[in-house]
């Protein structure tokens, strides 16, 4: 049967989206199918759904995810009763379930609806869904005693009802209450309750929605600013020596259009970093001169100038009225309520008390989810050599919303903070730290280190010294050093720039012959591991063997039942020849060295992962036609293939990994996108946690 999760609260304002968002990550992490029921809908679009749908690509489409629509449903009940209204919404809720393995049901969301005791009637569907309740209760402007006394009712209530109540979330409480407020509940609930505190840049408009809201003209700013966080307002009227002083991070400036200072000021504060803003809006339907504008365009490029024709009085009246949304145009403020929602909440224990079984396969939404979770569950620290590149700079801040490790950026801070300000990314947090390689104090320690390492090769400290400055050299060196627990890097840097310096400083480790290379190939329905796809030209039968052992061993690490194909062009005994007998010779090695592998070779690709073929070639392998990593006889082999199956299947591919150093350092493509260097330091700090690279 399927299981469905009721999420619900006890009155509007509780910011109930964070905990739908966050529990619809955990469901996704479980299983491939989840549907979404929301019995009850207001007119107009559904933001989180339309963000559900993006983030998670689900298949559903909004007529059947939804019941009924308010108007509609305090009409039936008038003229027909409950029980009635409660029979349509099951019939609509079952509709879904058919389809999927999990349900997650929306809750009502106690707006101004026109129906009675809208408490009870949530209770009395999560009874005849047969869902488990998460109640959700609204913090903000309260004391912790009464927070406390919400909570108590909340659970009281559902319970009372009948529902089995799964856990009470307490959401937008005041920061300095959260720990009294959640040592208080432990001893009062029998179930547990997770307090989150308030986190202003949820509620914080971004400039894109002010924008929308107000009427506003862009002059100038491209989507990036756009989607900065308005997180206060500065208006201006003082002279600009005092302006300056009152402004604040991330504060958007609203001033009248003819007062050009105060705009050309502000923009020259963001440049500088002193401090980064999320835009000006400009009143009084007052534009600058283009002269203005073009300097302005120069000062601070990407920064939103708006326009909106109303006086400062009125503007400031609606935009202190705004309160920002989730929604699939905030991809950012999905992370920062996801963030939010893992740092407070138990997610181990949730997901055990959902008691939703895994799925028998692992998607690539899946896989996904899993690498942040595993990599957030014990920090480590990644450095990140290519500190000022833009999509290194994106993948940063998902990174640092989502608590998934510690960070170091290398290159010129004042570039990286203007970067970063220029994109709205807040790199503040004291997990992040930017280094200078070229006037960092660490330089003469590295390059004494380094002159050491390679002493044989007649390295002086000297030469060593200009050496380590470049930003993969020092990045390596603070690995070595323990200073950082892994690196990435290759988004402007070749492979080769990469990965010398991890060969020349850490090495391989002692149970490795050599360092490898696998990719994760995310298809639709499952999760391969290839290797060697990047490092070694022609591996002999011995090293064939290793990358084997090593793929093996990373893919099992990564939640990958390993059963390894060793293709070639041949299947079985069918063929011969140089090529394929060292595929022949690689398999008996792995089988001698370890029987515990399950392993097929040579095999073709064909057979390897398609089991009917599998059927016909090799109706009596264990591996056959259910191959999860497959290993190429060659690099050109391994390297078009992968590229083949990324580009004409749509896979994601995650890599390349190395594997067989000491410590943990990885390589991306000059291509990658944001998602794939957030997964490449995710598996990096894996493998930092337990010394598997």
């Amino acid at each position: 049967m399927t299981r469905s999760v009721y999420v619900t609260g006890i009155d509007r304002g509780d910011g109930r989206q964070v905990v739908e968002l966050g529990v619809m990550e955990l469901l996704t992490r479980q299983v491939d199918r989840v549907g979404v029921f929301r019995p009850l809908v207001h007119d107009g679009p559904d933001r989180l759904f339309d963000l559900l749908r993006s983030r998670y690509r689900l298949s559903q489409e909004p007529s059947e995810v939804y019941g009924l629509d308010y108007h509609e449903a305090t009409a039936l009940q008038a003229e027909r009763g409950t029980d009635e209204l409660v029979s349509r919404l099951v019939d609509g809720f079952h509709r879904v379930a058919r389809e999927y393995e999990v349900v997650l049901v929306l809750g009502t969301d106690f707006a101004a609806t026109q129906l009675p005791d809208e408490l009870s009637l949530n209770a009395r569907l999560a009874n005849e869904f047969g869902a488990s309740v998460i109640a959700v209760v609204g913090g903000k402007d309260q004391s912790a005693e009464s927070v406390r006394s919400e909570a108590r009712n909340a659970h009281r209530a559902y319970e009372a009802l009948g529902c089995d109540v799964l856990s009470v979330v307490v959401n937008r409480v005041a920061a300095e209450d959260r720990t009294a407020i959640a040592e208080g509940l432990v001893s009062q609930l029998p179930v547990p309750c997770y307090v989150l505190p308030d986190q202003p840049a949820l509620a914080a408009p971004t400039v894109a929605q002010i924008t929308q809201a107000l009427g506003g003209e862009v002059l100038l700013g491209d989507d990036a600013g756009l989607a900065r966080d308005a997180l206060d307002f500065v208006f201006g009227g003082a002279m600009l020596p005092n302006f300056l002083g009152a402004l604040t991070p991330g504060c958007m400036v609203v001033t009248p259009g003819d007062r050009a200072d105060l705009v050309v000021g502000a923009l020259a504060a963001h440049s500088a970093g002193t401090p980064p803003i999320a835009g000006v809006l400009l009143t009084l339907d007052e534009r600058p001169a283009e002269l203005v504008l073009t300097l302005a365009s120069r000062l601070a490029p990407g920064t939103p100038v708006i326009s909106v024709a109303g006086g400062s009085f009125p503007t400031a009246t609606e935009l202190f009225g705004l309160e920002g949304k989730l929604s699939a145009a905030t991809p950012r403020k999905a992370e920062t309520a996801l963030g939010l929602f893992e740092r407070h909440v138990d997610t181990a224990d949730l997901l055990a008390r959902m008691s939703v079984a895994r799925s028998g396969r692992i998607t690539p939404m899946m896989f996904e989810h899993e690498l942040l979770e595993q990599a957030r569950s014990s920090r480590r620290r990644v450095v990140l050599p290519e500190g000022s590149e833009e999509r290194v700079l994106r993948a940063a801040d998902v990174l640092l919303r989502r608590n998934v490790c510690d960070l170091t950026l290398l290159g010129d801070p004042d570039v990286i903070r203007k970067k970063a300000a220029d994109l709205g990314i807040d790199l503040s947090a004291p997990s992040t730290q930017l280094i200078d390689t070229a006037t960092s104090d660490l330089r003469r320690r590295f390059a004494e280190r380094y002159a050491g390492l390679r002493a044989h090769k007649g390295v002086t400290v000297e030469l060593a010294y200009d050496v380590v400055a470049d930003v993969n050299y020092f990045g390596t060196l603070m690995v070595e050093e323990g200073l950082a627990d892994g690196m990435v890097s290759g988004c402007v840097h070749s492979t080769a720039a990469t990965i010398r310096p991890a060969f020349e400083i850490i090495k391989t480790k002692e149970t490795a012959s050599i360092v490898s290379s696998v990719f994760f190939m995310c298809l639709a329905d499952r999760v391969l591991v290839y290797g060697d796809c990047a490092v070694n030209p022609d591996p002999d039968a011995e090293q064939l063997a290793d990358i084997a052992v090593q793929a093996a061993a990373t893919a099992a690490r990564f939640g990958v039942e390993p059963r390894i194909a060793m293709l070639s062009y041949s299947t079985g005994t069918s063929g011969s020849g140089a090529d394929v007998d060292k595929v022949r010779e690689a398999t008996k090695l792995v089988r001698t060295a370890r029987p515990e592998l399950r392993i097929e070779g040579p095999i073709q690709y064909d057979a390897a992962v398609e089991p009917s073929v599998a059927a016909t070639k090799l109706p009596d392998s264990e591996v056959a036609g259910q191959a999860t990593v497959l290993i190429f006889p060659d690099l050109n082999t391994g390297n078009n293939t992968y590229k083949a199956v990324q580009r004409s299947a749509g896979a994601v591919a995650v890599g390349p990994v190395l594997q067989g150093l000491r410590k943990p350092v990885n390589d991306l493509s000059r291509g990658a996108l944001v998602q794939d260097i957030v997964n490449t330091v995710a598996i990096t700090a894996i493998q930092a946690q337990d010394g598997t690279a």
